[in-house]
């Protein structure tokens, strides 16, 4: 722990205090309380290693970093500019990505496990990234359980054409980094990825370098605004806000379903086209999906048009870029 920047990191880091700074080595992980407004590094100590990450929301445990939210509005790699989004209904930023050397990271593989080197390679003994996330939650009173899919700091991934995913050789060197600015109080526990035996890490385990610092009024300014939205709920919204406190599953006798915007009404619409839009319409009907559904087939016509001009995104993820808070 210290508070005073080397010369070297002065000069990299101009205005930044330093507030904590140690070496992870294989086999380990750590979990740190970063304070909103506060930076997380995470630095290749000597190169080429994958380090695995999960978030908490440091006064709420059951928020959490989710790489299905992640990934669904920044891709299979996020890197600079994006952020780590907490899981539905939250969907909060908890962090945002102010800085990457590399900007290949992954939000595609979970974890590795002890299962996987047993059933894949017969190693029933093996270091893996969930075993190490839990012991390095354990601190924090959580357990294996709670450990979730893992933000894969400079993993280097690829989706063949025929869907299948795969992992590649990285390239980093001592010294590259990705920089997290906080954007609530978050518990950050990042871990040496335990894969020895795969590309991830270039077949090897190397230790890695984590500094927290107090982040300045230009890196604070660096960060976009994101959307405020109705949707994102908070535990005082919940029909039931109250954590289990035993395991078994049990019915409540007194349950009556009261599920959101029920019944479902629909309403048709009548449209009337001319030869040429009626040519057009056949154009893009999508016979083959639809048949002699036309209703169908004008609904995918509209909705793909207001995805390309609206969404700006393929997959019909929402964009952030632009909007301010409410």
């Amino acid at each position: 722990m210290t508070d005073v920047l080397s010369r070297e990191d002065a000069q990299a880091d101009p205005g930044r205090r330093l507030i904590e700074e140690r070496i992870l080595e294989p086999g380990t992980g750590k979990a740190f309380e970063l304070r909103k407004g506060q930076i997380l590094r995470i630095e290749q100590a000597v190169g080429n290693q994958c380090v695995d990450f999960n978030c908490f929301n440091l006064h709420d445990y059951k928020e959490f970093m989710h790489c299905g939210r992640t990934r669904t509005v920044h891709g299979f790699n996020p890197s600079e500019g994006d952020f780590l989004w907490s899981a539905p209904p939250r969907e909060n930023a908890m962090l945002y990505i102010l800085k990457d050397t590399v900007r290949r990271n992954d939000v595609l593989f979970p974890r590795c496990s002890a299962f996987l080197y047993e059933s894949a390679y017969g190693f029933d003994v093996h270091t893996n990234c969930h075993d190490i996330q839990a012991e390095a939650q354990r601190e924090y009173g959580l357990t294996p359980d709670d450990v979730h899919d893992s933000f894969n700091f400079f993993m280097c991934t690829e989706v063949t054409l025929d869907g299948r995913a795969t992992i590649t050789r990285q390239n980093t060197g001592k010294g590259d980094h990705v920089d997290l600015l906080a954007m609530m109080d978050v518990l950050a526990i990042p871990n040496v990825c335990g894969a020895d035996i795969m590309r991830t890490s270039n077949f090897a385990l190397k230790p890695v370098r984590i500094r927290i610092f107090e982040a300045t009024e230009t890196d604070l300014a660096a960060v976009p605004d994101v959307p405020a939205m109705k949707s994102q709920r908070t535990p005082a919204q919940f029909r039931n806000a109250r954590i289990k406190a035993t395991r078994e599953l049990v019915a409540d006798p007194d349950y009556m379903p009261e599920f959101a915007n029920t019944p479902i009404v629909e309403e048709g619409i009548v449209l009337d086209l001319d030869e040429a839009e009626w040519a057009l319409f056949e154009q893009h009907a999508r016979r083959d999906l639809y048949g002699d559904d036309d209703g169908a087939a004008f609904r995918d016509i509209l909705f793909t048009w207001w995805e390309e001009r609206f969404l700006n995104a393929a997959s019909g993820a929402p964009s952030t870029a632009g909007k301010g808070h409410e």
